[in-house]
């Protein structure tokens, strides 16, 4: 396993994250349970990765413990991983449960920590935008927490790039604490991104951290076989992604170059990601422990110049995906199940 910094910060991190969205049987269909949760972990761990990605909204709670519980049954030197978490998702249907409020920050770190068995989380992260609550006041609260030793670093997921650039400016003014990272869809069949808030996090040191970076399995030839999770809903939160005439053109191209290298088109999607600047660590989701082999032998893959100009010139630009407005992200916090990313 390689390892690299967490965007600026001194810490750290294996080139792959495991995501831990799967983990609990409570949160969709294809989800899995503590057992085969805990296998997937000690591959990881086994393979050298430190890097765990989880979010209080899975399951609500549910992923959490399971990773917190998976963590201390494989005896991890608590010193060496990086336990990430995110906030937003609403965890009843009650008042206060959901957002990026003070109120509902400071007692959902608690929560998490509870929940993940830890003194203190690596990387907290806001998952979405709250249109409902000024900027302020969540910089400032989440800079409590990080003053208050549960939190050591910040991050942020899924957001228009001028609002994530309202929190880098406003916490600078306010002598904040900085967000270190940005969890954003990102892959060979979602490259908007690339229009501005990757330009935004590069020119602000800030780290990526892509999260579904085989496209939902489409990438990876999930799509085609028909597996659980490429199928589900949940991920998609009814949207229709991966789906355009024009994005069989990019499947087809990483098939090709994946067939000239012999190796398989999940290997070279990833390879692809980890070759792109501000990456920090994709977020990897499986099910099934040979799902992890694949971004493995992707760490030591580099891709030629050619390649990855055969890799990119199929993609045809498109309208942006996920919450893009407050009737959007009410819509998020009312959901029982929360979606992916």
């Amino acid at each position: 396993m390689k390892f690299t910094r967490m965007g600026p910060t001194g810490a750290q991190v294996s080139r792959l994250c495991l995501g831990c969205m799967s983990f609990g049987k409570s949160f969709a269909d294809w989800t899995i349970g503590e057992e085969d949760s805990l296998a997937l972990v000690r591959k990881a761990v086994e393979a050298g990765i430190n890097f765990f990605d989880t979010a209080d909204g899975y399951g609500r709670g549910e992923s959490e413990a399971i990773l917190g519980r998976a963590l201390k049954t494989l005896a991890v030197r608590r010193e060496e991983v990086v336990v990430a978490t995110k906030v937003f998702a609403p965890m009843t249907g009650g008042p206060n449960m959901g957002g990026l409020s003070r109120k509902h920050l400071v007692q959902a770190v608690d929560a998490s920590l509870k929940r993940l068995g830890l003194d203190y989380v690596d990387l907290y992260q806001i998952h979405r935008f709250d249109y409902g609550t000024p900027i302020e006041e969540t910089l400032a609260a989440l800079d409590d927490l990080v003053r208050a030793g549960k939190v050591l670093y910040l991050g942020a997921s899924s957001m228009f790039a001028y609002q994530f650039a309202k929190y880098l400016l406003r916490a600078d003014q306010a002598g904040r604490t900085r967000f270190s990272t940005m969890q954003n869809h990102y892959n060979l069949l979602y490259r908007e991104e690339e229009r501005e808030m990757i330009p935004l996090c590069l020119e602000e040191g800030v780290g990526l951290l892509p999260w579904s970076p085989l496209a939902g399995g489409r990438l990876a030839g999930n799509r085609e076989a028909g597996t659980a999770r490429s199928q589900s809903t949940v991920l998609t939160g009814g949207q229709k992604r991966y789906n355009r005439p024009e994005d069989q053109a990019v499947v087809d191209a990483v098939r090709a170059v994946a067939e000239a290298r012999g190796e398989t088109p999940a290997q070279v999607a990833i390879a692809w990601l980890l070759g792109k600047p501000a990456v920090t660590a994709p977020i990897i989701g499986a099910t099934k422990l040979h799902q992890l082999d694949d971004p493995l032998r992707a760490v030591e893959t580099v891709l030629s110049a050619e390649e990855v100009a055969r890799l990119e010139a199929a993609y045809a630009p498109q309208p942006l995906i996920g919450p893009a407005g407050p009737q959007d992200a009410a819509a998020a916090l009312g959901r029982v199940r929360f979606g992916a990313g």
